[in-house]
Protein backbone atom coordinates (compact mmCIF):
# COMPACT_ATOMS: atom_id res chain seq x y z
CA UNK A 1 0.00 0.00 0.00
CA UNK A 2 2.72 2.19 0.93
CA UNK A 3 4.80 1.10 -1.96
CA UNK A 4 1.98 1.38 -4.27
CA UNK A 5 1.31 4.73 -2.99
CA UNK A 6 4.89 5.47 -3.22
CA UNK A 7 5.09 3.94 -6.69
CA UNK A 8 2.04 5.79 -7.91
CA UNK A 9 3.50 9.00 -6.70
CA UNK A 10 6.58 8.27 -8.57
CA UNK A 11 4.58 7.47 -11.63
CA UNK A 12 2.70 10.66 -11.26
CA UNK A 13 5.88 12.51 -10.62
CA UNK A 14 7.42 10.90 -13.64
CA UNK A 15 4.51 11.87 -15.79
CA UNK A 16 4.64 15.44 -14.52
CA UNK A 17 8.34 15.69 -15.36
CA UNK A 18 7.75 14.29 -18.79
CA UNK A 19 4.88 16.63 -19.34
CA UNK A 20 6.99 19.53 -18.20
CA UNK A 21 9.69 18.51 -20.60
CA UNK A 22 7.17 18.20 -23.40
CA UNK A 23 5.80 21.65 -22.61
CA UNK A 24 9.24 23.19 -22.12
CA UNK A 25 10.63 21.76 -25.35
CA UNK A 26 8.79 23.98 -27.79
CA UNK A 27 9.11 27.02 -25.53
CA UNK A 28 12.82 26.54 -25.23
CA UNK A 29 13.25 26.19 -28.90
CA UNK A 30 11.17 29.31 -29.51
CA UNK A 31 13.23 31.19 -26.95
CA UNK A 32 16.44 30.15 -28.65
CA UNK A 33 15.16 31.38 -31.97
CA UNK A 34 14.06 34.65 -30.43
CA UNK A 35 17.46 35.17 -28.83
CA UNK A 36 19.15 34.31 -32.10
CA UNK A 37 16.92 36.75 -33.94
CA UNK A 38 17.62 39.45 -31.37
CA UNK A 39 21.34 38.84 -31.60
CA UNK A 40 21.22 38.84 -35.38
CA UNK A 41 19.15 42.06 -35.42
CA UNK A 42 21.47 43.85 -33.07
CA UNK A 43 24.41 42.72 -35.15
CA UNK A 44 22.71 43.95 -38.30
CA UNK A 45 21.92 47.26 -36.60
CA UNK A 46 25.53 47.60 -35.55
CA UNK A 47 26.65 46.83 -39.09
CA UNK A 48 24.25 49.43 -40.48
CA UNK A 49 25.51 52.01 -37.96
CA UNK A 50 29.12 51.22 -38.76
CA UNK A 51 28.41 51.37 -42.49
CA UNK A 52 26.75 54.76 -42.10
CA UNK A 53 29.70 56.01 -40.07
CA UNK A 54 32.18 54.83 -42.70
CA UNK A 55 30.19 56.29 -45.60
CA UNK A 56 31.86 59.82 -45.47
CA UNK A 57 35.31 58.25 -45.34
CA UNK A 58 34.50 56.10 -48.37
CA UNK A 59 33.16 59.17 -50.21
CA UNK A 60 36.36 61.12 -49.37
CA UNK A 61 38.52 58.28 -50.65
CA UNK A 62 36.50 58.13 -53.86
CA UNK A 63 36.81 61.92 -54.35
CA UNK A 64 40.57 61.82 -53.80
CA UNK A 65 40.87 58.97 -56.24
CA UNK A 66 39.28 61.10 -59.01
CA UNK A 67 41.77 62.93 -61.36
CA UNK A 68 42.44 66.61 -60.71
CA UNK A 69 41.42 67.59 -64.22
CA UNK A 70 37.90 66.34 -63.70
CA UNK A 71 35.43 69.15 -64.29
CA UNK A 72 33.50 70.11 -61.23
CA UNK A 73 29.78 70.12 -61.39
CA UNK A 74 28.33 73.58 -61.70
CA UNK A 75 26.59 75.07 -58.76
CA UNK A 76 22.87 75.46 -58.62
CA UNK A 77 22.88 79.11 -59.75
CA UNK A 78 25.20 78.34 -62.68
CA UNK A 79 23.21 75.28 -63.67
CA UNK A 80 19.98 77.22 -63.60
CA UNK A 81 21.49 80.04 -65.67
CA UNK A 82 22.81 77.54 -68.21
CA UNK A 83 19.48 75.76 -68.58
CA UNK A 84 17.36 78.92 -68.53
CA UNK A 85 17.35 80.52 -72.03
CA UNK A 86 15.92 83.75 -70.58
CA UNK A 87 18.94 84.22 -68.29
CA UNK A 88 21.77 86.39 -69.76
CA UNK A 89 24.96 84.67 -70.82
CA UNK A 90 27.11 86.90 -68.62
CA UNK A 91 26.32 89.91 -66.52
CA UNK A 92 27.92 92.86 -68.39
CA UNK A 93 30.11 95.27 -66.47
CA UNK A 94 28.54 98.69 -65.89
CA UNK A 95 29.82 101.28 -68.35
CA UNK A 96 31.30 104.37 -66.72
CA UNK A 97 29.67 107.60 -67.71
CA UNK A 98 32.09 110.06 -69.33
CA UNK A 99 32.80 113.19 -67.42
CA UNK A 100 31.19 116.42 -68.47
CA UNK A 101 34.38 117.97 -69.88
CA UNK A 102 35.13 114.83 -71.93
CA UNK A 103 31.59 114.61 -73.24
CA UNK A 104 31.57 118.26 -74.29
CA UNK A 105 34.96 117.91 -75.98
CA UNK A 106 33.75 114.84 -77.86
CA UNK A 107 30.59 116.51 -79.14
CA UNK A 108 32.11 119.93 -79.88
CA UNK A 109 34.65 119.76 -82.78
CA UNK A 110 36.05 123.20 -82.03
CA UNK A 111 36.66 122.29 -78.41
CA UNK A 112 38.28 118.98 -79.35
CA UNK A 113 40.73 120.64 -81.76
CA UNK A 114 41.60 123.32 -79.23
CA UNK A 115 42.27 120.81 -76.45
CA UNK A 116 44.30 118.56 -78.75
CA UNK A 117 46.77 121.28 -79.74
CA UNK A 118 47.59 123.89 -77.09
CA UNK A 119 47.85 127.39 -78.42
CA UNK A 120 51.41 128.57 -78.88
CA UNK A 121 52.50 131.75 -77.21
CA UNK A 122 53.04 134.53 -79.72
CA UNK A 123 56.69 135.25 -80.19
CA UNK A 124 58.01 138.77 -80.29
CA UNK A 125 58.46 139.87 -83.87
CA UNK A 126 62.12 140.61 -84.50
CA UNK A 127 63.05 143.06 -87.18
CA UNK A 128 65.53 142.23 -89.95
CA UNK A 129 68.06 144.78 -88.59
CA UNK A 130 69.84 145.14 -85.26
CA UNK A 131 72.05 147.35 -83.12
CA UNK A 132 74.25 145.43 -80.69
CA UNK A 133 75.66 147.43 -77.76
CA UNK A 134 78.93 145.82 -76.69
CA UNK A 135 81.74 146.15 -74.14
CA UNK A 136 85.22 144.62 -74.23
CA UNK A 137 88.37 144.54 -72.16
CA UNK A 138 91.20 147.02 -72.71
CA UNK A 139 94.49 148.00 -71.14
CA UNK A 140 92.66 150.30 -68.74
CA UNK A 141 88.95 150.02 -67.82
CA UNK A 142 87.59 148.81 -71.17
CA UNK A 143 85.80 150.14 -74.22
CA UNK A 144 82.14 150.43 -75.37
CA UNK A 145 80.92 150.50 -78.98
CA UNK A 146 78.03 149.39 -81.26
CA UNK A 147 77.94 146.60 -83.83
CA UNK A 148 75.04 147.07 -86.24
CA UNK A 149 73.78 145.67 -89.52
CA UNK A 150 71.30 143.23 -91.12
CA UNK A 151 70.48 139.90 -89.48
CA UNK A 152 70.75 137.96 -92.74
CA UNK A 153 74.32 139.14 -93.28
CA UNK A 154 77.40 138.20 -91.29
CA UNK A 155 79.15 141.46 -92.06
CA UNK A 156 78.33 144.48 -89.91
CA UNK A 157 79.63 147.94 -89.10
CA UNK A 158 81.32 149.20 -85.95
CA UNK A 159 81.01 152.65 -84.40
CA UNK A 160 82.68 153.79 -81.20
CA UNK A 161 84.42 156.86 -79.84
CA UNK A 162 88.05 156.49 -78.70
CA UNK A 163 91.20 158.68 -78.74
CA UNK A 164 93.20 158.75 -81.96
CA UNK A 165 96.77 157.51 -81.76
CA UNK A 166 98.59 155.50 -79.11
CA UNK A 167 98.95 155.88 -75.34
CA UNK A 168 99.84 159.56 -75.24
CA UNK A 169 96.43 160.86 -76.53
CA UNK A 170 94.71 158.48 -74.15
CA UNK A 171 96.61 159.84 -71.13
CA UNK A 172 96.12 163.44 -72.21
CA UNK A 173 92.43 162.77 -72.78
CA UNK A 174 91.94 162.49 -69.02
CA UNK A 175 93.03 166.13 -68.69
CA UNK A 176 91.79 167.70 -71.92
CA UNK A 177 90.04 166.99 -75.22
CA UNK A 178 92.04 165.04 -77.75
CA UNK A 179 91.40 164.06 -81.36
CA UNK A 180 89.19 161.01 -81.69
CA UNK A 181 88.34 158.15 -83.98
CA UNK A 182 84.84 156.70 -84.37
CA UNK A 183 85.39 153.42 -86.21
CA UNK A 184 86.64 149.99 -85.21
CA UNK A 185 89.51 149.64 -82.75
CA UNK A 186 91.86 146.80 -81.92
CA UNK A 187 90.10 143.88 -80.19
CA UNK A 188 86.49 144.93 -80.93
CA UNK A 189 85.61 141.66 -82.73
CA UNK A 190 87.51 139.22 -80.50
CA UNK A 191 84.91 137.03 -78.69
CA UNK A 192 87.29 136.28 -75.83
CA UNK A 193 87.60 140.01 -75.08
CA UNK A 194 83.85 140.67 -74.98
CA UNK A 195 82.49 141.34 -71.48
CA UNK A 196 78.84 142.34 -72.16
CA UNK A 197 76.38 142.91 -74.98
CA UNK A 198 72.74 143.94 -75.49
CA UNK A 199 71.11 143.49 -78.92
CA UNK A 200 67.99 145.37 -80.05
CA UNK A 201 66.15 144.64 -83.32
CA UNK A 202 64.62 147.19 -85.71
CA UNK A 203 62.36 147.15 -88.73
CA UNK A 204 63.75 148.41 -92.02
CA UNK A 205 62.34 151.93 -91.83
CA UNK A 206 63.62 152.55 -88.30
CA UNK A 207 66.96 150.91 -89.05
CA UNK A 208 67.60 153.33 -91.91
CA UNK A 209 67.06 156.27 -89.54
CA UNK A 210 69.23 154.79 -86.76
CA UNK A 211 72.07 153.84 -89.09
CA UNK A 212 72.00 157.35 -90.56
CA UNK A 213 72.16 158.84 -87.07
CA UNK A 214 75.18 156.68 -86.19
CA UNK A 215 77.03 157.94 -89.22
CA UNK A 216 76.05 161.47 -88.28
CA UNK A 217 77.59 161.02 -84.81
CA UNK A 218 80.75 159.65 -86.33
CA UNK A 219 81.03 162.68 -88.53
CA UNK A 220 80.31 165.21 -85.76
CA UNK A 221 82.42 163.80 -82.89
CA UNK A 222 85.98 164.99 -83.50
CA UNK A 223 87.09 165.02 -79.87
CA UNK A 224 87.39 162.52 -77.02
CA UNK A 225 87.56 163.17 -73.27
CA UNK A 226 87.56 160.59 -70.49
CA UNK A 227 84.97 162.44 -68.35
CA UNK A 228 82.58 164.00 -70.87
CA UNK A 229 82.68 162.81 -74.48
CA UNK A 230 83.81 159.24 -73.88
CA UNK A 231 82.80 155.89 -75.37
CA UNK A 232 79.82 155.24 -73.06
CA UNK A 233 78.38 158.71 -73.69
CA UNK A 234 78.71 158.08 -77.43
CA UNK A 235 76.69 154.84 -77.49
CA UNK A 236 74.25 156.34 -74.98
CA UNK A 237 73.27 158.98 -77.54
CA UNK A 238 72.50 156.16 -80.03
CA UNK A 239 70.38 154.29 -77.49
CA UNK A 240 68.49 157.46 -76.59
CA UNK A 241 67.71 158.11 -80.28
CA UNK A 242 66.27 154.58 -80.52
CA UNK A 243 63.86 155.34 -77.67
CA UNK A 244 65.72 153.41 -74.94
CA UNK A 245 66.36 154.57 -71.40
CA UNK A 246 69.98 155.50 -70.79
CA UNK A 247 72.04 155.17 -67.55
CA UNK A 248 74.68 157.61 -66.34
CA UNK A 249 77.75 157.38 -68.56
CA UNK A 250 80.58 157.68 -65.98
CA UNK A 251 81.01 153.95 -65.23
CA UNK A 252 82.91 151.03 -66.64
CA UNK A 253 81.74 149.95 -70.14
CA UNK A 254 80.76 146.47 -68.92
CA UNK A 255 78.60 147.87 -66.13
CA UNK A 256 77.11 150.45 -68.49
CA UNK A 257 75.92 147.79 -71.00
CA UNK A 258 74.44 145.59 -68.28
CA UNK A 259 72.59 148.52 -66.72
CA UNK A 260 71.35 149.66 -70.15
CA UNK A 261 69.77 146.23 -70.63
CA UNK A 262 68.37 146.13 -67.11
CA UNK A 263 66.63 149.52 -67.07
CA UNK A 264 64.97 148.68 -70.40
CA UNK A 265 63.67 145.34 -69.09
CA UNK A 266 65.77 143.38 -71.55
CA UNK A 267 63.49 144.37 -74.43
CA UNK A 268 64.70 143.06 -77.78
CA UNK A 269 62.86 145.41 -80.12
CA UNK A 270 62.76 149.17 -80.56
CA UNK A 271 60.39 151.35 -82.54
CA UNK A 272 61.09 154.98 -83.28
CA UNK A 273 58.55 157.75 -83.09
CA UNK A 274 57.10 158.73 -86.48
CA UNK A 275 58.73 162.16 -86.25
CA UNK A 276 62.14 160.92 -85.06
CA UNK A 277 64.86 162.97 -86.71
CA UNK A 278 68.38 164.21 -85.91
CA UNK A 279 68.49 167.13 -88.32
Amino acid sequence: MGLASCGRWLVKGSNVTTANRIVRGPLFIAGVFILAAIGTGSSSAQQVTQHAALQPDLQTLQDNAKPRSQVRKPRVATAVAATDPAAPAASPKPVKKPQLATAVAATDPATAETSAKPAKKPQSARGPYYVDFRARTAASYGHAFVWYGKTSEKKGDIAGLHPAGDEVPYVLGHLMWVPSETGASYGDLDPQDRTANYRVYLNEADAQKVFAYIKHLQATSPLWNAQTTNCTAFIGRIASFMGLKVPFHLQRPENYINELKAINGGRQTAQLAPDASFQ
